[in-house]
């Protein structure tokens, strides 16, 4: 019996140590994209780059994300499949929201400032790399930290977009290459929600 109890608490003292654990990485992550959705957004509306708004816009989408996937840690499946589900639907709505930035940006066919979007883009990248390290080890832990992954993996390949959707620009003077980034962030981010929902939607059921 006494070697019951022991084991269970040890097994309960376990667990909420990696929820502490988790706790303390999501934090962290969700001030990096706050502080980076500011800094970005800012350059982006200077710059005129879609891609560059369209980036920062997933950054403030990814603090809110977190904040979120904090809140479900020490709930049970069913809200941790719920989290991941809101998680899904605002990933798509972020979608929906750069292709309208991208037909705004066709409308006005002025090309964007390299430069900016370069320093910006690469400080960006800096910063979900070390977001996407920070989440690396808990990205098979359960539904809700599964698709924290997902986004902050979606945050890279977007930076990278960024980047040579700049250097495009500078070697061709033209707004294209922002456009076409764009557009393709935005499908990105419409199979990613697709995913992250099909994901979450059994366990919804099942729970």
């Amino acid at each position: 019996m006494s070697d019951t109890c022991c084991s269970s608490k040890a097994t309960e003292i376990e667990r909420l140590a990696a929820q502490a654990d988790q706790r303390r990485v999501l934090i962290v992550v969700l001030l990096i994209n706050a502080v980076m959705f500011v800094l970005e957004f800012g350059a982006g509306v200077v710059a005129g780059s879609a891609a560059l708004m369209a980036d920062a816009t997933d950054m403030l989408g990814d603090a809110l994300v977190y904040a979120v996937s904090i809140y479900a840690l020490s709930r049970s499946d069913r809200w941790k499949a719920g989290a991941a589900m809101f998680k899904g639907i605002f990933i798509l709505a972020l979608g929906a929201g750069i292709a309208v930035t991208v037909v705004a940006k066709i409308q006005s066919g002025v090309p964007p400032s390299s430069a900016l979007m370069l320093a910006f883009g690469g400080l960006a990248l800096v910063a979900n790399v070390a977001c996407l390290r920070l989440l690396w080890r808990f990205r098979a832990q359960d539904v809700n930290m599964a698709s924290t992954f997902e986004c902050s993996r979606n945050d890279v390949i977007s930076n990278v977009g960024v980047l040579v959707a700049a250097g495009l620009v500078a070697l061709f003077a033209s707004p294209w290459p922002d456009i076409v980034i764009g557009s393709a962030m935005a499908i990105l981010f419409v199979r990613s929600a697709i995913r992250v929902m099909a994901d979450a939607a059994p366990q919804l059921r099942a729970a």
